[in-house]
């Protein structure tokens, strides 16, 4: 059966429940994963232009964002005013028959509310309560707001990006966002197989900065176990030597040689056999001290040859490698057509990228597309 043939009870998920009160990114992108598995996700929105992410770019579908599109396919939308007693009683009424609740809305908010996770979980045992943050539950910082490049700047992400003489530089993608929404779901499910052991559920903490930190742990345990503070490297790598992009006779290709056994096969290939015995360059821990000796000799040779060559040069002998593509070079790539991770949207006429996971060799399908703002409310009768 194709992928896309999957029926929705044939997910791992099928027959939970999940209510989001989701804003933007981290919670919806939570929410879009538990979606794509299987779960019955109903959207919370408020009835005033409901998500803020609908109008966070261009018009691309009803009026929406691409992005809403992407992070919200195959949920409901349920538009309530959660500042009246009445949305307040409805939203009860939901999360009474449900299994999950995932919120990112600011700090303070579901207190004042009196949908706060204790609050929650006292009245309804068997909920699975997830707050996600941008500073974490505890803390002097706990009760503030943050987004993306904010995160990665406090964390100290930033400044661990770029190449030597670069500033501080942001990370392309939403690795704190889509990051914690991963975190998540993690925390979710764990506690939905503990909720199957006790027939209790509980409260689940994410924050965007505890995922930072925990990205950029590499860095942070090599300056508190030996006092090294992180070096850009660009492309590079603090532990390997080659291991970075060069420049061939046409465009970028990535080298990576992660120990000696590679190191040796590129020599060969680069009819540089005197690099395997020259003390310098015999070992990795070597070549890390005399880098700058071997990238002046080796940088030149790259140059003499188009990057397609040695490409089907280092990986004959299996040296890993990699041009450096540009996404539509990328997407064209037979590798990742083949994965076919770009989904059909039932009912429309576009594709959206997928769930990254498979289950006995087949792809959770995207159900639907994003719902219009309150498109559920009557068959939810609230």
């Amino acid at each position: 059966m194709h992928s896309s043939e999957t029926p929705i009870n044939a997910l791992p998920l099928s027959g939970i429940r999940v209510i989001e009160l989701g804003q933007v990114l981290s919670g919806p992108f939570a929410g879009a994963i538990l979606c794509d598995l299987g779960a019955e996700v109903l959207k919370i929105e408020k009835t005033d232009g409901g998500d803020d992410a609908r109008h966070m770019g261009p018009a691309f579908k009803n009026g929406d964002a691409l992005n809403f599109h992407l992070f919200n396919r195959g949920k409901k939308s349920i538009a309530l005013d959660l500042k009246s007693r009445q949305g307040i009683d409805a939203l009860h009424s939901l999360v009474a028959e449900a299994d999950i609740l995932i919120h990112n809305l600011r700090p303070g908010v579901t207190q004042t509310m009196g949908i706060d996770g204790p609050t929650l979980c006292e009245r309804y045992p068997h909920l699975i309560y997830c707050e996600i943050s941008a500073f974490g539950h505890n803390g002097p910082m706990q009760m503030r707001p943050g987004y993306e490049p904010l995160i990665q700047a406090f964390s100290g992400l930033s400044s661990t990006n770029g190449g030597p003489q670069d500033p501080p530089i942001r990370i392309g993608a939403s690795v704190c966002d889509q990051g914690t929404g991963m975190w998540a779901v993690i925390g979710v499910l764990s506690m939905l197989e503990k909720r199957r052991q006790t027939q209790r559920g509980g409260v689940v903490n994410a924050s965007l900065l505890e995922t930072a930190l925990v990205w950029n742990g590499q860095k942070s345990e090599a300056y508190l176990n030996q006092q090294q503070l992180p070096v850009r490297h660009a492309s590079g790598h603090p532990n390997f030597v080659p291991y970075e992009a060069f420049d061939a006779l046409d465009g970028p290709l990535l080298i990576c040689c992660g120990n000696d056994r590679l190191f040796a096969k590129l020599a060969t290939v680069l009819n540089q056999t005197q690099w395997i015995t020259d003390p310098r360059f015999s070992s990795n821990r070597q070549r890390l001290i005399h880098k700058d000796e071997l990238l002046e000799q080796l940088c030149p040779l790259l140059l003499l040859q188009t990057r397609d060559h040695w490409v089907e040069a280092f990986e004959a002998v299996g040296v890993p490698c990699s041009p450096i593509f540009s996404v539509p070079q990328t997407l064209e790539h037979p590798q990742v057509q083949a994965l076919d991770l770009r989904q059909e949207v039932p009912g429309e006429n576009f594709k959206l990228t997928g769930l990254p996971l498979s289950f006995n060799g087949q792809r959770p399908p995207i159900l639907s597309g994003a719902p219009t703002l309150g498109q559920h409310n009557k068959d939810y009768q609230v």
